[in-house]
């Protein structure tokens, strides 16, 4: 049964690139959003398990979604996949109950490993 998962990017672009660099292997039924408020709505209509998710959007940005995730009691497994990737900001998205904090461009292999370290894979 595939995994409901929600990836998150202002750039229709950086969204095709994770969506692409997903592990084939792993069954997924993918939803996108390119705000974090955007991303609110798909997440209470899809129910993701899995959101991939980038810090800096206009309207909402990544550290307004976990937020408003962990302030709502919601429990999403997040990857967040960023080219912010300074240390405060790696903290804080843990702190906000990320999972996993990759670097931008993502690479299959990263995104395989922290799939399988959670038993997603």
């Amino acid at each position: 049964m595939a995994i409901p998962i929600l990836v998150v990017d202002d750039s229709a672009m950086s969204r095709k690139l994770v969506i692409k660099a997903l592990p084939p292997e792993w069954e997924v039924d993918i939803h996108q959003a390119g705000n974090g408020q955007e991303a609110l709505n798909v997440y209470q209509s899809s129910k993701a398990q899995v959101i991939l998710l980038d810090l800096t959007m206009p309207v909402m940005d990544g550290f307004e979604v976990l937020e408003s995730l962990k302030r709502d009691g919601l429990t999403p497994f997040v990857i967040v996949i960023s080219a912010d990737v300074q240390p405060k900001a790696q903290e804080r998205v843990k702190e906000l109950g990320a999972a996993a904090f990759l670097k931008k461009p993502i690479k299959t292999d990263e995104i395989t490993q922290v799939l399988k370290d959670n038993g997603l894979l």
